[in-house]
């Protein structure tokens, strides 16, 4: 059984961080996806440059992150990758956690807390040097990355567009997520493409 660790409200500031460390390249809008190789919770080994052809959502995540756990808890993260995973999209969460850093797993422990949330990633990207994390310029977590099946990222940002912990905000939130993605299976242009993400900051070890 896995627990989350939550924290007093009066901490949820501290976590609260947009910007919060240096990254080495930032992904365009418009441009091709940076590529990268990866190892998966499962063994296997994820090369971006074999998904071409699919449309990869890439999730930045961090299971003791309170905003990450409030969009598992209840249930909207869960439900987002299983819509997209039965339309053939490929989910792909990418955990950039140093170390000895908050929310640093072992690729058994990322699948035994996807069992235990109801989440069903394609796979998990154990991204724990941080180099995926800073070819994108990731900076949250949660923080999502879209790409069409061109190979071209199309999307970059938050889920939704109240920045909060609490679950209730859901229900009100603009879902940037699944709009995106059904502007993109639509063939329409998507209307938000570069959205301000908020959660923690990423855990790079430095």
């Amino acid at each position: 059984m896995f627990l989350y660790r939550f924290y007093p409200m009066a901490l949820l500031s501290l976590a609260f961080a947009f910007t919060s460390v240096a990254v080495h390249s930032e992904s365009i809008i418009d441009k091709p996806a940076p590529l990268f190789s990866g190892a998966a919770a499962d063994g296997s080994t994820i090369n971006l440059a074999d998904l071409r052809g699919k449309t990869v959502v890439l999730e930045w995540t961090n299971h003791e992150c309170p905003f990450v756990v409030k969009h598992y808890e209840s249930g909207n993260i869960p439900a987002l990758q299983k819509d997209a995973v039965a339309k053939g999209i490929v989910w792909l969460q990418v955990i950039t956690s140093a170390p000895g850093k908050e929310g640093n797993v072992t690729g058994e422990t990322a699948q035994k807390l996807n069992t235990h949330r109801g989440a069903t990633p394609t796979n998990t990207v154990l991204d724990s040097n941080g180099s995926i994390g800073k070819l994108y310029g990731a900076t949250n977590t949660p923080q999502f990355f879209i790409i069409d099946p061109q190979g071209v990222l199309v999307y970059k940002g938050g889920i939704d567009s109240i920045p909060s912990a609490d679950q209730s905000d859901i229900a009100k939130a603009e879902n940037y997520i699944s709009a995106a993605l059904a502007d993109l299976a639509a063939g329409r242009k998507i209307t938000k493409t570069n959205t301000k993400p908020y959660g923690c900051s990423v855990k790079y070890a430095s």
